[in-house]
């Protein structure tokens, strides 16, 4: 297999990767035959997949917009994947150039992929650290160097969440990010969920099935599951809903909506 020149050295080009395969369903170019074959398996099923993930990117860019202008200029984007237009430095510093974005993911092809990107921007930051582990990332000497704690972060969970098992405890993990973070901040969150899809239950899981496959198990939960992650936070305005119905630019944006963006949740809370 021809391994190209901005893949790392030393990641498995077999394996397919979900932040690759996200890349794909955006239209990205960083991703593997692997990941597509695996992408296309999950669009048999759900062939609208594509449009859930441009309304999730939608959402994560006017919920950074959001908080620019709420006076919160420091974001932490954990598992932020392969960076593709418009993602979060770029919305953020085009609202206010101060604003210092801080990346993490456990991909080495993300992480390889942002630096390039990244390289000469001193206002951002990749680290390679798993949300499963958030001392890690609370401790990360060039977090630690960009971002100060000790003012209002917005945490960016955004499409991370429905990869971590129940077992590994993620409720726990967003509890210790919570209590690092200092009041005013805000948490941007999306996941996924059998609520919303246009499709019947059944034919769902079987995409769900294929991630299970590929040892990347995507966690549907449900309305009320996802809520409990906002424990802590007061939610701002709309609350919890899908992801166009979160502060839409416009009631004829939202009219065109294809109806696979409605596929599960979004919310932001602020700490009080």
């Amino acid at each position: 297999m021809e391994r190209p020149a901005w893949a790392p050295q030393g990641i498995d080009i077999s394996v397919p990767s979900v932040s690759r395969m996200y890349d794909f369903y955006l239209g990205g170019s960083h991703n593997f035959e692997v990941d597509r074959e695996a992408a296309r398996k999950v669009m048999e099923f759900l062939p609208g997949l594509p449009k859930t993930m441009q309304a999730n990117r939608a959402f994560m860019r006017r919920a950074v917009n959001f908080a620019v202008a709420s006076g919160v200029t420091q974001f932490l984007d954990i598992g932020s994947g392969i960076p593709t237009f418009g993602n979060v430095h770029e919305v953020a510093q085009a609202a206010d150039p101060e604003a210092r974005v801080a990346y993490v993911d456990h991909d080495p092809v993300a992480v390889a992929h942002s630096q390039a990107v990244l390289e000469g921007n001193d206002r951002t930051v990749v680290a390679a650290a798993d949300l499963r582990r958030p001392k890690e990332i609370l401790e990360h000497p060039d977090i630690r160097a960009l971002l100060d704690l000790d003012k209002p972060v917005a945490l960016l969970l955004v499409a991370v969440l429905h990869f971590i098992e129940d077992t590994d405890e993620p409720y726990a993990a967003v509890a210790e990010l919570r209590e690092a973070l200092a009041p005013g901040s805000l948490l941007v969150l999306t996941h996924a969920s059998y609520e919303g899809i246009p499709r019947s239950q059944e034919e769902a899981g079987g995409a769900v099935g294929v991630y299970r496959t590929i040892r990347n198990p995507l966690i549907m939960r449900s309305r009320a599951e996802t809520s409990r992650f906002f424990e802590g936070y007061e939610m701002v305005e709309p609350g919890l809903v899908s992801m166009p119905d979160w502060r839409p630019e416009s009631p004829e944006v939202r009219a065109q909506e294809d109806p696979y963006a409605f596929s599960g949740f979004a919310g932001v809370g602020r700490k009080a």
